[in-house]
């Protein structure tokens, strides 16, 4: 017995962004990386193995955020602009200057708070 679906009673497939998949495997690297400094901080990675999948990842990272570029039209100079824009609060440390795609309270990269003056 097999069972069929009229094409008439699927639902329209939905609009995905040309970027889409390349937006999820870098929310997927991040992700990884704040998974490796905490393996690394609680002592389970050496120092070797934490430099090598650390660099592995942020190679990766670089190659999936170029591709978005390429996709997006984006220019050299018009990321620079972006990238010098006001970053909301929370997203840039203020002790080590490290960069977060969202708001945290605390730092991914030197634990510290990510607003001054927090406890």
């Amino acid at each position: 017995m097999t069972l069929g679906v009229r094409e008439k009673d699927l639902p329209p497939p939905s609009a995905e962004s040309p970027v889409q998949h390349l937006e999820e495997r870098k929310a997927q690297i991040y992700e990884n990386l704040r998974d490796l400094q905490f393996e690394y901080r609680v002592g389970k990675l050496s120092d070797e193995d934490y430099a090598k999948t650390k660099t592995e990842l942020q190679t990766e990272l670089a190659k999936v955020m170029s591709a978005i570029d390429q996709t997006m039209g984006a220019t050299p100079a018009a990321a620079k602009v972006e990238a010098e824009a006001k970053p909301e609060p929370g997203t840039v440390c203020p002790h080590c200057k490290a960069r977060f795609e969202k708001a945290l309270k605390f730092c991914g990269e030197c634990g510290k708070a990510m607003v001054e003056g927090a406890v």
